[in-house]
Parts: C-alpha cells; structure tokens; sequence
C-alpha cells in the first residue's frame, strides 16, 4: 500500500474545531492544561476515527506533546475530557489505559536482548511464557526483525532500534498508540523508507495511531489527517492536501511548506473568486477565497512556488497572473531547481522548477530579465 491510498482513506465528516461526533473512536473535549497560570494546552476538541493514523504536528513549545502526555495519563487535564471507545478516560491512571506510547529516545533496555524488550509488558503481566515466545516471535516477524532477537540494542542500527521499540508498543495490543517524534533520530534517507513501513504496519494491524512530530513532510506522508497546532491549540484540522493547498491563515500557509504572500486590496469578489491589485501596483490577480471580503479589505495572496512558471517570454494566456522581475538567486537541487526572482516592486519570489531533463544549463540564469505566471485557481487568499 502507497501513501497516496493511505492519504485518501476515506474518514468521517468533522467540522473546522474538530467538534465531537457519534461515530469518533477517541474524543477530545474542551481539553486544557495550565502550568503555574500558562496555559499549555488551551480549550482543544479533537475527534479522531478508529484505525486511522492521525498527526499533530506543530513546533518547539506548541503543545503538541503535552497533549499527548494527557492521551497517555502522563499529566492531568485541567479540566475537559479523553473519551477512547465510548469510555472516559480522563481520570483514569495510565497503567490502566488501553494505550502504549513510544518515545523519541526509543527507551530500549541496553542490557536486555530484543526479545526480552519486547517481551518486557507482557512478563509484568505474568502472562505464560509460551505465550509470551509466541506473540514475541510474531511481532519481531511483522516488524521484520525475526533474525535479531538474541541482539542487544547496541548491535542495532538507528532503524533496527525504532523497530524493536515499536514492537515493544504493539506487543499488547493497545487501542490506540502514541508515537513522539518516532522518526527524529533517523537520518533522512532512512527515515522516508521507515515512513512506508510504519504505514503499512499500521494498515496491517488496524491499530489507530496518534503520531506527534515537527516534521510537515512527515505529517503529510504517515497520516490521513493532521491537526496543525499553535500556542495551544488547533489552527486547521485536514487531510494534508486540504492543509497544503487551502491553508486557512497565513500561519499555516507559512509553516506548511514554503510560500509566497503578495499583500493585496480586493476591488471585486464573485462567489469565491476575488480581484485584487498587488504588491501597491497595478497588477491585477484573482486568487480562490472561501472567506467573506468586501472591496477595499486588504488580504494576503498565497502561492506556492511549483505553482509558478518562470520564462523569458512574455506569456500571452488571458487566465493567468504574470509579474515580471530579474532572476536574483538560483540553486540546483538534482530533481528540481529554486528560482528567487526579484519583481519590480521589489518583493523576491521563489520558485520551483522540476528538472525532468539531464542538462547541464538552468531554464534561466542569474540576472536574466523573467516573467512569472501562475493560473487563477493556483492562488488563494489569507485572511490573517
């Protein structure tokens, strides 16, 4: 099974605020946690599906983590509620959750073997030790570590160590698994090939799964949903393209990905299209809303840089947006190339160009006088 199949997995419908619904396997409600008169975590509702792989992703100082300490029982809400399959837990002590939680650091034991880390829970639990053999060698079977069980973790790889960890979480066979930052400590060619594994592990067992991670590539490839979170609470909650390409402000524009946002004042809107001159000149753009503005109103037109064409000739396309400008800076990254342009107003815009051709010659150089243009549909404006 790919990423894309996983993305598209169907889900139940949610509002914007995640409100809950009858159908939600875990609920979030009105959910705070204050630290000495900080709120940490500020009034969040959540609803996430039973069996799907849901990301929280935001950065340093977020909450993000906090909040997955409260999933776990780690920390005690200030108030709201944890509802997982019909039952509040939100008192409930954490070794009486249905719940496992794997560490960034992995935790692992560096005296144990592999299999007597996996095995540990279940040994805590006095369960027979034919029992215990038998739903270690399985596990160590799915995650592909069948031939490593007498290793100990410093005859591991990085890679091999997250597996072994993961095992461990799963061995139980929780209701839910909490993953913090699972892939942080991996480099990054290993980390995208565990990306897949982690995704097919989860559609394997049907186990639903909360990932936290700073990562957006990351949130975008793991889950069917993501909850973007800033000071504490959610600013969108979608699948990663919804986030990706209809960003509800200009901080999830900004954090999602690189973008580029023309200051603009709106002379016209119809339905959900506006007409707007930009960057205090006489450009006129159109750019998709799905927000209420009136002439006058100044917005922020947001444009992703692989949206944008770049060329020497002047486009001649009624349908599109062109801004003209100088090539600024430029840089080659094998499979595509970044283009900083620098427009007559004086703003720099980036853009993407994919590389399909072996060339040893860039579509443009430095200092070539270029035209940008982008399709209608390709913008859509921020709010705030």
């Amino acid at each position: 099974m790919d990423a894309n199949n996983k993305m598209n997995k169907p889900h139940e419908p949610q509002g914007p605020d995640g409100s809950p619904n009858i159908q939600s396997f875990i609920q979030i409600q009105a959910l705070s946690k204050e630290f000495n008169g900080f709120k940490a975590i500020d009034q969040v509702n959540l609803n996430i599906h039973k069996g799907e792989l849901f990301a929280i992703l935001g950065g340093s100082g977020c909450g993000k983590s906090t909040l997955l300490r409260m999933l776990a029982g780690l920390e005690t809400p200030s108030s709201g509620k944890i509802i997982l399959d019909g039952e509040d837990i939100t008192d409930w002590p954490a070794y009486e959750r249905p719940i496992n939680m794997m560490f960034q650091s992995y935790a692992l034991f560096p005296h144990m073997t592999v299999e007597k880390n996996v095995a540990y829970g279940l040994q805590k639990e006095k369960i027979p030790q034919p029992e215990i053999d038998q739903r270690v060698k399985k596990m160590l079977d799915l995650v592909q570590l069948g031939d490593f069980g007498k290793r100990k973790p410093d005859r591991l790889s990085g890679g091999e160590k997250q597996r072994v960890a993961l095992a461990r979480a799963l061995i139980k066979n929780p209701k839910l698994l909490l993953l913090d930052e699972p892939l942080a400590a991996l480099d990054k060619k290993l980390r995208e090939q565990t990306q897949f594994e982690l995704i097919n592990l989860q559609e394997e067992l049907g186990v639903t799964f909360i990932v936290v991670t700073h990562d957006q590539e990351e949130a975008m490839t793991l889950a069917s949903r993501i909850a973007v979170m800033k000071a504490g609470k959610f600013v969108q909650i979608g699948s990663p393209t919804e986030i990706y390409e209809y960003p509800k402000n200009r901080f999830v524009a900004d954090f999602f990905g690189t973008i580029n946002i023309f200051d603009a004042i709106v002379i016209d809107q119809d339905d959900a299209q506006i007409t707007a001159t930009f960057d205090q000149s006489e450009l006129i753009l159109k750019a998709y809303t799905h927000n209420t503005t009136n002439i006058g109103d100044k917005v922020g037109i947001a444009v992703r840089p692989e949206k944008i064409s770049i060329s020497k000739d002047l486009p001649v396309d009624a349908n599109i947006t062109v801004s003209k400008g100088i090539v600024w800076d430029l840089a080659y990254y094998g499979n595509h190339s970044i283009y900083r342009v620098k427009t007559e107003s004086g703003r720099i815009v980036q853009v993407s160009t994919q590389n399909h051709k072996r060339s040893s010659e860039h579509l443009v150089e430095w200092n070539d006088e270029v035209y940008l243009s982008w399709e209608q549909n390709s913008s859509i404006v921020l709010l705030d």
